[in-house]
């Protein structure tokens, strides 16, 4: 079945009286999921570094570009998917890592939620650091569908290695390290309401059930969590260099992807020393402020990545979105936010509905403007839109 097939069923269901319980366009979407969420998780999940202008260009930075439609094509059958790592994806696109995601359900184990819809789609989940439920609980619900693990590596290397190993014996297929949050940044929202959940204990999961970190502490987290906290903050955010990178490759044999590159020299030099994969970001906006839309970028680390995969995110919403990152070079594409407000509202089948709106849409823009395969979706099929 191909991935536009979702408006039939959404149509069929209407002939019935259905008409969809959440929302098909990702403006609606965002509304509905911020009076869902409690005023505290919406804001870090919506907020961004400073004036939010970055976060704001990510989303507008496709704009400027438009798909050209080319005709007697007779794209009545689209084949999205993919080869990553050595895997065949049914599409190229994946779940980015979001450090609350446990907090956006409604049950408060949204990472489980996520993963369920990841075995459901066949979408990949990009797991990060910062869980409500440890890694090994999250990885037993992929199914089929193959997991990454996203590390925040923190100071002690012998935590990083635990981390990494645990990850690989639960079975995820890659290892993302995230570069640009060893240091929060300054992010006004969070700020004005005094909140950072990890210092109120939420999404530790995986520190305060690592054998190395317990290890550390005088007492386990379950007698004594504040100073369990406070031994986290300790070991958070390793500010890392390119001395670093040799001992990262080091602790893993599964493929190894860099979160965080814009700039080209960062990813041929990257590259030189031996990831698998390149990962074009600038956090979502949520970092830094007054940086380029992460889409700008990817042009130039593509070419510069030279044949390496290269992950995206930052600023998707839309079908169009995915279609455009890809045409501009990204291997895969990541959805961030949408897939939260998802959750938010309907849990494993709101993530499950958001994936398929988006595939969905994705798939039919390139059977009408004639792009039967990824192999077609180049460059030269944009143009920048005038004005």
């Amino acid at each position: 079945m191909a991935f536009g097939d979702y408006q039939f069923e959404i149509y069929f269901n209407g002939l019935r009286g259905v008409v969809p319980t959440l929302p098909v366009s990702a403006a609606e979407l965002e509304a509905r999921a911020q009076a869902a969420m409690p005023p505290s998780v919406w804001s870090y999940v919506a907020g961004g570094a400073g004036d939010e202008r970055t976060q704001r260009a990510n989303v507008t930075a496709f704009e400027r570009w438009g798909l050209i439609p080319r005709m007697f094509v007779g794209a009545k059958e689209r084949d999205l998917s993919v080869e990553l790592f050595g895997m065949t994806l049914p599409a190229p696109v994946f779940m980015a890592p979001i450090g609350v995601i446990g907090l956006c359900s409604q049950d408060g184990h949204g990472d489980i939620a996520t993963a369920k819809a990841a075995a459901r789609t066949g979408v990949p989940m990009v797991a990060s650091t910062l869980t409500v439920d440890p890694l090994e609980d999250v990885a037993a619900e992929f199914g089929d569908t193959p997991g990454f693990f996203q590390l925040y590596t923190p100071t002690d290397r012998d935590l990083a290695a635990s981390l990494v190993e645990r990850a690989e014996k639960a079975g995820f297929k890659g290892i993302v390290v995230t570069l640009d949050t060893w240091v929060t940044g300054w992010r006004p929202r969070d700020l004005a309401s005094g909140n950072f959940p990890q210092l109120r204990g939420h999404c530790l999961a995986n520190y305060f059930s690592d054998p190395v970190f317990r290890a550390g502490l005088a007492q386990s987290p379950e007698q004594d969590p504040q100073s369990a906290i406070l031994r986290w903050v300790q070991l958070f955010g390793n500010p890392l260099t390119w001395d670093d990178l040799p001992w990262l490759r080091s602790l893993t044999n599964l493929p190894l992807i860099v979160k965080g590159i814009g700039h080209p020299d960062d990813a041929r030099r990257a590259k030189d020393l031996g990831v698998d994969g390149i990962y074009c970001s600038n956090h979502g906006g949520r970092q830094a402020n007054g940086g380029l839309p992460a889409l700008d970028m990817l042009p130039d680390v593509v070419a510069a990545a030279d044949g390496l995969p290269v992950l995206f995110d930052s600023g998707v919403r839309t079908g169009a979105d995915i279609v455009k990152a890809l045409a501009l070079g990204a291997t895969a594409v990541g959805i961030g936010r949408p897939y939260a407000h998802g959750l938010a509202l309907g849990g494993v089948d709101g993530v499950v509905h958001v994936l398929r709106t988006l595939l969905a849409e994705a798939d039919l823009i390139m059977a009408v403007d004639g792009y039967k395969t990824l192999k077609d979706l180049t460059p030269e099929a944009l143009r920048p839109v005038a004005g």
